[in-house]
């Protein structure tokens, strides 16, 4: 009896994923057929294949969507933004992890509630006005470090408290400074947090739509998020256009996603109970 309950249980779970996965699929699916269609065809977005495949769309989106430009912004704020918040996340988790009271336990506190605070866009631009940050690239690169890094720092602390204070004990006695204690025994063993850090946050950089809209005014520093802008007219839109615009955005962040997502889970798994 205990072996049938079973057996059911197990036949409702996956009839149940295969549901939600279809859910999740079918617009990607739409998409993708769309992108195939000719403008007439494809304002109806449906499931219907094309009469005539419209391979084409594709040049058309990377030549006049500017994508290639697009390609490179997003590439460069992801991968620009990404680093730097490695690099201060993994320090500052290291500091606070091994000195975990006054200040500093303050300090961790305050940065991790950023988790759960909305971000107030009135007063975020009066900051970056001030700092004369607006529609710079280097200011959207500084912006995406600093939003990302409450959950970052959660995520690096669980993880650094598995690590044994014996290990740094062991290194301080046979000489080593505060830096080199970090740079050269503790920096190598975070490799799994590391690359958890840098996949998660470079696909919520890629596919950030409203920091570009709101902080870029020039339309050749917008990622490919923003791109799609192109392909919608005053009185027409492009729906193949913009889905093969679509499509073509969502091809870098699911290779890094497919790549990585073993770091994902790793990483956040090994940060979740302390040893």
């Amino acid at each position: 009896m205990g072996n049938i309950k079973r057996k059911i249980f197990s036949i409702i779970g996956n009839v149940i994923a295969i549901i939600t996965s279809l859910v999740v699929m079918i617009p990607l699916i739409v998409l993708l057929i769309n992108s195939f269609k000719s403008s007439g065809e494809a304002n109806s977005m449906s499931l219907k294949l094309p009469e005539k495949w419209m391979f084409e769309n594709y040049l058309v989106v990377i030549e006049q969507g500017k994508l290639v430009s697009s390609f490179f912004n997003g590439l460069l704020y992801a991968t620009c933004s990404v680093l730097i918040l490695i690099l201060v996340v993994s320090a500052a988790a290291f500091v606070i992890s091994r000195n975990f009271k006054g200040i500093n336990k303050f300090v961790y506190y305050f940065i991790i509630a950023g988790i759960a605070m909305p971000i107030n866009n009135v007063a975020l631009m009066k900051v970056m006005q001030a700092l004369h940050l607006v529609n710079t690239r280097y200011g959207i690169v500084l912006l995406y470090a600093a939003i990302n890094i409450p959950l970052s720092l959660f995520l690096c602390y669980g993880f650094i408290g598995t690590i044994p204070r014996e290990i740094d004990e062991a290194a301080v006695i046979d000489g080593c400074t505060p830096f080199k204690l970090f740079t050269r025994i503790i920096a190598p063993l975070l490799k799994p947090i590391i690359s958890t850090l840098f996949v998660l946050n470079f696909m919520a950089v890629w596919n950030d739509f409203t920091m570009p809209l709101y902080y870029l005014n020039n339309s050749r520093k917008w990622p490919m998020t923003l791109a799609v802008y192109n392909f919608f007219g005053a009185f027409e839109n492009s729906w193949n256009l913009v889905s093969a615009d679509i499509i073509l955005t969502l091809l870098p962040v699911l290779i890094i996603f497919i790549l990585g997502q073993k770091y994902i889970v790793g990483g956040v798994s090994a940060g979740a109970v302390k040893g």
